[in-house]
Formats: structure tokens, C-alpha cells, sequence
């Protein structure tokens, strides 16, 4: 299934992308994608209904979050093999996590905002995984148990915050309009293999990262096994995995920073795109 969730910020309506093409209102079914509805149980629900007999919504509504209310925004850095070579970082020993504020989550084709002071705003193309059941000290091997699906991430950051002002990264990660998820949560029955992923990201045009998830250090049943740890791990939650090579402050000779007017391009195979146009903040 993709699901989604269509309208204007705030009052968004949960759907599915019927095999039509059309999305389908998924009001009568559930409240929202979030939390429970995320569980197996919640999950059975929409799949036990034919979308063909659900109302149609207007395609040209704005496509909000595909999760709403996330509750944690977990990041997992320098996680693609060539990635790390491009920035000069040894690979990592084990998984670097950190966190992205909630506050930054927007839709997948919202506004990204260029935070007051910022000097090196980057992009970054990431899978994200959507927790769909309680994880807790998971074993690798029941990992996949707690996975409701997949989404396309763009996990916006300021490097200038981000490594130049102490402190964690988190900084120059959780900026407002910094987490574009979606358009869709993607169930794994349509994603067989996450590890063979092609994915891409272009500003104005420009393909700069053209990578696939078969270059990440960790995979996605390493990731949630290991994450679940160090902190439980709740329906909503998403994770999102690290990006391939390509991103702005690896660029050769000098970095690339995002401008105001410049529209990032950027999709995963299977998991569809998202496209955002760069503003500069006003007060």
C-alpha cells in the first residue's frame, strides 16, 4: 500500500493511492496515520477495505506528511560507505545517531525554509523507516517485525551549525521545515529488498547525489535492532538512514550551498519524489 495524507496544514485527511492513480479518502477507516493506526492491527484495517468503494480526492491538494505527529525523528549519520569517503570520515564503528527535531517536519513538496544566520544550508536524499510496532531490544532477526513502511526523507542541514557552533549536530538538523517525509508511507510488501534502492537528488536541475541504498554501512535490520538499544521505539517514529555522495559541502573544488529560489528535486525508487522550493526567512 502508499499511503498519504492530503490538505492543507492541519487538516490533512488520511488516504491511499489507489492502483488507478486516484487518492482515496481514508477518513471512514481510520482517524489519521499515526500512532496505533501504524500498528499491524491499524494496518489490517485499511488493507481489509476495497479503495475503489472509498470518495476520491481532488489530486491538486497540497500532500501533507505522510506521518502525522511523528514522535521521534531519529537520524542515523555518515551511513553510506561513499558518503563517508566523499567527507573524508573513517566508517563508523558503529551506527552515529542523532536527532532531528519534530518541529522541522513538513510535506514532501512544502517550503524549505533558510533559518536566520544560516551561512552553509545542504541537502541530503535519505530512506526513511516508519516504526509501525513498539521495538524494544530488537533482534535483528525480528526487526522487520516493527517496520510499517518506508518513505523518502530529505534531511536538510546547516553544516555551519552543525559542525562549526559546538556541541551535537543536532542543531544544524532540526530547523524548522528541515524534514520534508513523504509523499507516501510505503508498506514493505511493495518495497521487497531495501538494500537495492536507486536514489537521487537535483537543485534547479542539477542532479548533484545519484546513489542507491546498496552503498549503506548499515542496513535497515541493523538500524532498528541497534536504535531500539539505546531507546524504545514507538509507532510514528521514523528513522531516517543517511545519505549517498553528491551532498552540497562535498562538492569539489568549492562546496554548494542552497539560495533562496533554488527547488530541490529528489526521489527514491519505489517511494516516489518530492520537489521544494528555497525561501529565505522572514521575521
Amino acid at each position: 500500500m502508499k499511503l498519504l495524507r492530503v490538505g492543507a496544514p492541519g487538516l490533512e485527511k488520511p488516504a491511499i493511492l489507489h492502483t488507478d492513480g486516484t487518492y482515496r479518502d481514508l477518513s471512514s477507516v481510520v482517524p489519521e496515520l499515526r500512532g496505533l493506526v501504524l500498528t499491524p492491527e491499524g494496518m489490517s484495517r485499511i488493507r481489509a477495505v476495497d479503495p475503489a468503494s472509498l470518495p476520491i480526492l481532488d489530486r491538486n491538494q497540497r500532500i501533507g506528511p505522510c506521518v502525522d505527529r511523528v514522535g521521534k525523528f531519529i537520524c542515523i549519520g555518515l551511513n553510506y560507505a561513499d558518503h563517508a569517503a566523499e567527507t573524508g570520515a573513517p566508517i563508523p564503528a558503529e551506527p552515529i545517531i542523532f536527532m532531528k527535531a519534530t518541529s522541522a517536519v513538513i510535506g514532501p513538496n512544502d517550503d524549505v525554509v533558510i533559518p536566520k544566520n544560516a551561512i552553509k544550508p545542504d541537502w541530503e536524499v535519505e530512506l526513511g523507516i516508519i516504526i509501525g510496532k513498539e521495538a524494544r531490544y530488537v533482534d535483528e532477526a525480528d526487526a522487520m517485525d516493527h517496520v510499517a513502511g518506508y518513505c523518502v526523507v530529505n534531511d536538510v542541514s546547516e553544516r555551519h551549525f552543525q559542525t562549526e557552533r559546538g556541541g551535537t549536530w543536532d542543531k544544524g538538523k532540526g530547523c524548522d521545515t528541515f524534514g520534508p517525509i513523504g509523499p507516501w508511507l510505503v508498506t514493505p510488501d511493495e518495497i521487497p529488498d531495501p538494500q537495492n534502492l536507486s536514489m537521487w537528488l537535483e537543485v534547479d536541475g542539477h542532479r548533484y547525489q545519484n546513489g542507491s541504498t546498496r552503498t549503506m554501512i548499515f542496513n535497515v535490520v541493523q538500524i532498528v535492532s541497534y536504535v531500539s538499544q539505546f531507546m524504545s521505539l514507538q509507532p510514528g517514529d521514523v528513522i531516517s538512514t543517511g545519505t549517498p555522495p553528491g551532498v552540497g559541502m562535498g562538492i569539489k573544488p568549492e562546496p554548494v550551498w542552497l539560495k533562496p529560489g533554488n527547488v530541490m528535486h529528489l526521489g527514491i525508487e519505489g517511494l516516489g519524489e518530492q520537489r521544494q522550493t528555497v525561501k529565505a526567512y522572514h521575521a
